[in-house]
C-alpha cells in the first residue's frame, strides 16, 4: 500500500467477501490489502488453492519473539541467541512504513515490544537495511520480453548433506515414497534430535519414542512449554488473526 500513489487504506465492504466469510475470520491473501497489518495467508494466487501457510512476513514477525530455532531444535540450543540481526531487502522494494508497520515495535508488535519471556526468548526486533544490489534473476532484472518464473527444484548443500529436490521431494524419487524425505524435513530432524538425546544419555520423553505422532512429540513435550506460552502471547495480542495450521502433523517417527 505505500507504494501507491494514493496509500490511504479503503474499507472491506460485506459485498467483498464470499460466501461464509466475515470480515473478523478472513485470513487475507488474495485481496483486501487495504487492510494494514492483516495476517496473510499463501499463496497468493487467485488460482491457487486456499492454506493456512501464513505469509514471509508474519512468520518473520513471529521469529523476533520465537527466534530462528525450530521446536525441535530449540530442545538442543538454547534460542538466546538465535535471533535475526539484520533483514536486508532491494532498496527499489524497500518501504520503510510498511517495515516500521510489519514489525517494529511501534507497528503491530507495539503490543509485546520490550517483553521477555522465561527460556531465554524475547522481543528481539532485527534492524532493515536496503541495497541496490538487484538478485541476477529478478523481475525487475529481465528483459522486456523475457518472463522469469519460479524454479521447483531447490538444493540443499552443507558439508555433509547435497541434495536436489524436486517439488521438495528428492530427485528421482516418487512424491510419498518414504525414501524421497528431504534430510532437512521435519520427521529427519525429528529423528536427529532423538538420536542425538540418545547420544548424549540423555532419556528422552516417553512422546518422543517410535510410534508417537509428531504433533503429539510438539504438544506434550514440557521443555517446548515457553515457546509456545510464547507463540500464543503473540499470536493473541500482536499477530492477531493468526490460524494454526493443523491436519499435518500426524506422521509417526518409524524406526531404524
Amino acid at each position: 500500500m505505500a507504494t501507491q500513489e494514493d496509500p490511504t487504506p479503503w474499507s472491506v465492504t460485506s459485498g467483498n467477501l464470499s460466501s461464509g466469510e466475515t470480515i473478523e475470520s478472513l485470513l487475507y491473501g488474495r485481496g483486501y490489502f487495504s487492510e494494514l497489518g492483516a495476517v496473510r495467508r499463501k499463496p497468493a494466487r487467485a488460482d491457487a488453492p486456499s492454506t493456512l501457510s501464513k505469509s514471509c512476513s508474519d512468520k518473520l514477525a513471529l521469529k523476533q519473539c520465537i527466534s530462528v530455532l525450530s521446536g525441535l531444535a530449540s530442545l538442543l540450543i538454547s534460542p538466546q541467541d538465535a535471533y535475526i540481526h539484520s533483514l536486508i531487502l532491494p532498496a527499489s522494494q524497500h518501504s520503510t512504513v510498511a517495515c516500521d508497520r510489519a514489525f517494529g515495535p511501534t507497528g503491530r508488535m507495539k503490543a509485546v515490544a520490550g517483553r521477555k519471556w522465561d527460556g531465554g526468548y524475547g522481543f528481539r526486533p532485527f534492524s532493515i537495511k536496503a541495497t541496490d544490489r538487484e538478485f541476477k534473476y529478478s523481475r525487475r532484472s529481465a528483459m522486456p520480453n523475457e518472463r522469469l518464473t519460479t524454479s521447483n527444484i531447490s538444493v540443499v548443500w552443507t558439508p555433509s548433506i547435497q541434495e536436489t529436490l524436486i517439488g521438495g521431494v528428492l530427485q528421482g524419487r516418487k512424491q510419498f515414497d518414504p525414501r524421497g524425505a528431504s534430510q532437512i524435513c521435519r520427521g529427519q530432524m525429528w529423528r536427529m534430535v532423538v538420536d542425538i538425546l540418545a547420544l548424549c544419555g540423555l532419556v528422552g520423553p516417553e512422546r518422543m519414542t517410535v510410534g508417537c505422532r509428531y504433533g503429539d512429540a510438539k504438544e506434550e513435550l514440557g521443555a517446548l512449554k515457553e515457546r509456545r506460552r510464547v507463540k500464543g502471547e503473540v499470536t493473541t495480542e500482536a499477530l492477531s488473526g493468526w490460524t494454526r495450521n493443523d491436519g499435518d502433523d500426524g506422521f509417526q517417527l518409524e524406526d531404524h
